[in-house]
């Protein structure tokens, strides 16, 4: 079983420092300026610095140490190659406001984005701009709000979204000034058809969705959908972040959707998560073409240029152009991968998913709500188990931990009671999945009090949850106080 590196040495500020005199004042030098007291860090040996960090690392975990299964997030292995290409220097010396005529590549580069974007969803213009998925559905919510105001139709105040919806989707709505509208799913965890129909009105702006959406499950009525929200005179919005399941397969324009928000950092293989740039590109359709964020791209023959000359556009969404290192990361990607290997990117994807979901459900451990055909990802319900055992959802995804596997998504849709989602994408092998697999079967069997305890090979064991929430602890100092109170 594998074991997390234990880190035990002391933290790097609680070693000594060497430097403790007062430091002489340096003639010439105004005093005012000048540090005389020692500064306030450790001055410690090279070696001791390098295994702070080394130590540090090891007990991380990413896309790099193992299979992260994060339903709903497409966390999914970044082939070095794209880093690679970002680090040129011919990227990144580059200045957001060196003249157009000094930057053609980097012009040509995201122009070119763009129109990959648009055919691969269908869809008939895209910005770069948004630097994240619910950045994409805030510009997403303003361009239907700027839409609606262009038709003089300002009653339309209303945004519908399905339970199973991502819950940034309500957020970004009500920030652009929209009332949200919940409706829930019907039996097979899809749109309930009839009850849209019933919640849509001349107040509707638009329904948010995503398809498949977060149960991995396809909506196969979408053209209705589309169709009867369109006759209501409102917008269909695409939440892209399962776009990993249809690459190839199906595009969003051809359902009938008006606006189209993309992860890169998920379905094109960019970093995801850490706190680093991201990127949410939307594409539109014709209609709302002249309301995107300026500047556009525009090709003039073998040259590109800025053109800010929209007179409905929203306005900007981001300074300067979006974030050009992961765009130059997905443009790597997707011209690697071509049409073919986008088109088998979902295939294995969808293949991975059912797979694991099929020998899981079949070992009796765990329940699976709704249609069982699924695309990219399954949740499962612990439910049973926390009836019988006092199992919960949360006791699996901490003791997963113990056997160096990362935890899945939990709780999440609210819809699955005790949820677990998985989602495997399309770089695990069998091996790894099989490995997944076993160690869910294994721990569903295991002791109650042993889950209720893990994890036990972290280095950090069980946390009180509820303690933590009321007394938080975030810095070093906090945590040394808290330890010498105990």
């Amino acid at each position: 079983m594998f074991r997390f590196a234990r880190y035990n040495e002391p933290l790097i500020f609680e070693l000594p420092s060497r430097e403790t005199r007062e430091r002489t004042p340096i003639p010439g030098i105004p005093r005012k300026i000048q540090r005389l007291k020692p500064i306030s860090i450790p001055n410690i040996e090279e070696p001791r610095v390098a295994r702070h960090f080394h130590h540090l690392s090891q007990m991380n975990y990413g896309v790099d140490t193992g299979i992260y299964p994060l339903g709903s997030c497409t966390m999914k292995y970044n082939p070095k190659i794209c880093e690679e290409i970002a680090r040129w220097e011919e990227f990144s010396c580059l200045h957001p406001h060196q003249d157009a005529s000094t930057v053609q590549g980097i012009l040509q580069m995201m122009y070119e984005l763009e129109e990959m974007l648009v055919e691969i969803t269908g869809m008939h213009a895209f910005t770069l701009q948004p630097a994240a998925g619910a950045h994409g559905e805030l510009l997403g919510m303003l361009l239907t709000r700027a839409y609606h105001e262009n038709n003089s139709d300002n009653n339309r105040k209303d945004v519908i979204i399905p339970d199973t919806a991502h819950g940034t989707n309500p957020a970004s709505a009500s920030i652009a000034g929209f009332n949200v509208i919940e409706i829930p799913s019907n039996k097979d965890g899809t749109v309930d058809v009839k009850l849209l129909k019933k919640s849509l009105s001349d107040k509707t702006a638009c329904f948010m969705i995503t398809n498949p959406n977060t149960l991995g499950i396809f909506e196969d009525n979408i053209l209705e959908i589309a169709e009867c929200v369109h006759d209501a005179g409102a917008l269909l919005y695409y939440d892209g972040a399962n776009m990993n399941a249809i690459l190839g397969k199906a595009r969003p324009g051809d359902m009938g959707f008006d606006i189209v928000h993309l992860n890169l950092h998920k379905t094109f293989s960019t970093p995801h998560g850490g706190g680093g740039p991201g990127s949410g590109p939307i594409g539109v359709n014709r209609e709302l073409e002249e309301f995107l964020p300026i500047p556009r791209i525009i090709k003039e023959k073998n040259r590109y240029r800025f053109d800010y000359d929209k007179p409905k556009s929203i306005g900007k969404i981001k300074e300067f152009y979006g974030n050009i290192s992961v765009l130059l990361k997905a443009y790597t990607y997707i011209k690697m991968m071509g049409y073919n290997g986008l088109r088998e990117t979902s295939e294995i994807a969808v293949l991975n998913a059912n797979y694991m979901k099929k020998k899981i459900v079949d070992s009796k451990r765990y329940e699976l709500p709704y249609k069982q055909m699924r695309k990219h990802e399954f949740v499962l319900s612990c439910e049973k188990l926390k009836e019988e055992k006092n199992i919960r959802a949360a006791d699996i995804a901490k003791r997963l931990l113990d056997y160096g596997l990362h935890a899945p998504t939990v709780y999440f849709p609210l819809i699955v009671k005790e949820a677990l989602m998985i989602e495997p994408t399309e770089t695990e092998s069998k091996e790894d999945l099989d490995r997944y697999i076993d160690a869910l079967i294994e721990i569903a069997d295991e002791d109650v009090e042993k889950l209720k305890n893990a994890p036990y090979n972290t280095p950090i064991g069980r946390v009180d949850e509820v303690y933590a929430t009321r007394n938080l602890i975030l810095t070093w100092r906090d945590f040394k106080e808290e330890m010498s109170e105990k």
